[in-house]
């Protein structure tokens, strides 16, 4: 047996609205965008809105342009670098053996004992 609750399943300010308690709507205009896997999606905009350049495709990801027979090419992603990477690549063999040798003399030459 139900506890009559009517209003049970809805929330605080459920119901329909109209036009009337939103307002009216602004004129929309649908701007198709294409992706390099040639997914087409057609995001819509306020008519005196500017339509931006690029859109991502929400299938995919990548990102969309205006022009279907030349779509944006997929972004490069780089692999990611260590630490050591980044030095190897400012740094050659001959400038780090320099380095540990200019360290290892300053370890030395310190009143210091070492360990």
């Amino acid at each position: 047996m139900g506890s009559g609750n009517a209003i049970r399943g809805s929330r605080v300010g459920a119901g329909p609205m109209g036009e009337a308690e939103r307002g009216e709507a602004a004129p929309r205009v649908r701007v198709p965008f294409w992706c390099a896997n040639m997914h087409e999606t057609r995001p819509s905009f306020a008519s005196d809105a500017a339509v931006p350049e690029f859109w991502d495709c929400p299938r995919c990801g990548l990102p969309a342009g205006q022009d279907q027979s030349n779509p944006p090419a997929p972004p490069k992603n780089e692999p990611y670098k260590t630490h050591l990477a980044y030095v190897k690549e400012r740094r050659s063999d001959k400038d780090g053996a320099q380095i540990l040798a200019e360290a290892l003399e300053r370890l030395r030459s310190s009143s210091r004992p070492i360990y």
